[in-house]
């Protein structure tokens, strides 16, 4: 199916099944999670969270990556939306979901791969601390691929932390931080407790 024929679809049959929704949503949102996730295709926040319209505020980006909070005299898209979620939307969660086989963790290994995308190369230096980290360590070449996402993933929840509202509202309480390794090929999710990735359940909500 061709993504016009998709819209047109959607026009008639799929906007139908949240209609009543879609009437509630049209004057504000009020999404209860903020979900910062890996621009890659086969990560479907709504799919993986089960949610309705209105209920995600999502943030994507190459490789799930949150930036230290800073103040520039530039284009800060990743940044601005988290500000965002939390100052205007006042989200009470925030998601920070990696995945299997992420092609922007892998081309940190592979940066020849990146002499044609000079912007793509820049953002992924974000993620030399990780790199460096897997280097000096005993991992074994096998396992560099999860290690990698997942430490992308926990570099990201620290950098979250270095945003004011979120360090005030997550020790009040009020805010709750996730860290989520998706798994594309079996549909499983973990979620970053205690020093260690387990796989969600409904004890960690």
């Amino acid at each position: 199916m061709s993504i016009i024929e998709g819209a047109i679809r959607f026009m008639h049959t799929g906007f139908n099944e949240h209609k009543e929704l879609f009437n509630e949503l049209k004057q504000a949102q009020n999404p209860h999670t903020l979900f910062i996730g890996c621009s890659d295709s086969r990560v479907v926040p709504t799919l993986i969270t089960q949610t309705l319209p209105g209920e995600l505020f999502v943030v994507r980006n190459v490789a799930n990556i949150v930036p230290k909070y800073r103040l520039k005299d530039e284009f800060l898209a990743t940044t601005s939306a988290i500000a965002y979620a939390i100052i205007a939307l006042n989200v009470e969660n925030i998601v920070v979901c990696g995945h299997s086989n992420c092609g922007g963790c892998e081309a940190i290994w592979h940066p020849k791969k990146l002499e044609n995308m000079p912007s793509v190369a820049n953002w992924l230096r974000q993620l030399d601390d990780v790199k460096h980290e897997i280097q000096n360590s005993d991992a074994p070449l096998e396992e560099r691929a999860w290690l990698t996402e997942r430490l992308c993933i926990l570099q990201s929840l620290e950098n979250l932390r270095t945003f004011p509202q979120v360090k005030e509202r997550e020790e009040k309480g009020e805010l709750k931080l996730f860290g989520w390794h998706y798994i594309i090929e079996t549909g499983e999710v973990f979620s970053y407790k205690n020093g260690e990735f387990i796989l969600l359940n409904k004890e960690q909500k």
